[in-house]
């Protein structure tokens, strides 16, 4: 089973981080995640991001870090998520593709329904900024 490459971008503002929710009839399908997108072949994480997130939300990324990277197995498909923080941008996040959009605290990241893959980023996020 090939596996498939995302970045993802955890879009951080104000104390809250922007996410959207998976259409219904999509893998995964119903739940929040943090937008991103595959990484097409000649392309760097970096430069997948930067286009995934102008494309799905409308941003231009000035500068992310990278928080984690994670291979997650559903059964049905594999995937490797290269996770950035992206707290530098211009343009306000909005949703493109029609989808639901919210902005939420660390708090709510985990009471909210994430992809299995999306858990250990907000693990992570918990570590991350733990004051």
């Amino acid at each position: 089973m090939k596996q498939v490459h995302v970045a993802v971008g955890v879009i951080f503002q104000n104390d809250a981080f922007y996410l959207t929710k998976r259409a219904d009839n999509v893998h995964q399908g119903g739940k929040w995640e943090f937008p991103g997108g595959k990484v097409e072949t000649g392309e760097t994480v970096a430069q997948a991001l930067q286009r995934e997130l102008q494309e799905e939300v409308a941003i231009d990324v000035l500068a992310c870090q990278p928080l984690l990277i994670i291979e997650h197995d559903y059964g049905d498909k594999q995937v490797k998520l290269e996770v950035f923080i992206v707290d530098q941008f211009q343009g306000e996040p909005t949703a493109q593709e029609g989808q639901q959009e919210q902005w939420f605290s660390l708090e709510e990241l985990s009471e909210i329904d994430l992809p299995a893959a999306n858990t250990a980023i907000v693990e992570k996020l918990n570590q991350h900024f733990a004051s």
